[in-house]
């Protein structure tokens, strides 16, 4: 076995490979992307220039397997979203947790970075979809499905155009800023996009008030 094929080797690469992408989240939360350099990564990290370069070819890569690493695991049969059997009330706690994560500044950061890049590079645009961006679509439809199975919606829903109108725009006024993403904006989105598409609210039902959980009405 060559020397470097060893458990000791892949547990010393597993570690530079950690080392690099915590210190490229913090250098872009502390300077912001444009000021973030390879270098300056390698410098953080402990770690030659070249190491990092042997793994991903830009900064721009770099970063967005940084983000990546943040939802290791991620998958259509791994990640679910909540099931009370009230749709209504499930969209309304995803959405909340949506709008307070991107109120987080170092979490806004990491993604403004990341999207900057996206828009100038159609290969980092496919793997984010690929690698990201797809999976969550599908654990998002499969909740989805099984509201269609309930009844709670209509059966042959454009479930792609769904998810469109529940997100875009929230995603715009983050993009943007403008406006703030409160709980109160994050049910009004669920609440317009299920009256579009028709929702049948099961009964009884437990709603999700803008003060909190209310009891079944």
């Amino acid at each position: 076995m060559p020397r470097d094929a060893g458990p000791d080797h892949s547990r010393r690469k597993e570690r530079s490979r950690q080392a690099i992408l915590e210190a490229t989240r913090d250098l872009v939360v502390e300077q912001s992307y444009d000021k973030v350099t390879v270098e300056a990564i390698a410098a953080r990290a402990g770690v030659g220039k070249q190491t990092i370069y042997r793994r991903w070819p830009s900064k721009s890569a770099v970063v967005f397997a940084a983000v990546l690493a943040l939802s290791e695991g991620v998958d259509g049969q791994s990640v679910a979203l909540p099931d009370t059997g009230d749709l209504e009330v499930d969209l309304k706690q995803v959405m909340r947790a949506t709008a307070e994560e991107f109120t987080d500044p170092s979490f806004d950061r990491l993604i403004r970075a990341v999207n900057t890049e996206i828009g100038n590079d159609a290969g980092l645009a496919a793997e984010y979809r690929e690698k990201l961006s797809r999976p969550l679509d599908e654990a998002k439809k499969a909740r989805l499905r099984k509201a269609e199975q309930d009844g709670e919606l209509p059966g042959g829903t454009d479930l792609d155009l769904f998810l469109e109108m529940l997100y875009a725009p929230l995603f715009q006024r983050w993009l943007h800023r403008t406006g703030p993403l409160t709980p109160a904006y994050a049910d009004d989105l669920v609440e317009a996009t299920l009256r579009a598409f028709g929702h049948r609210p099961v009964v009884p039902r437990t709603r999700v008030s803008r003060d909190g959980p209310r009891s079944p009405r």
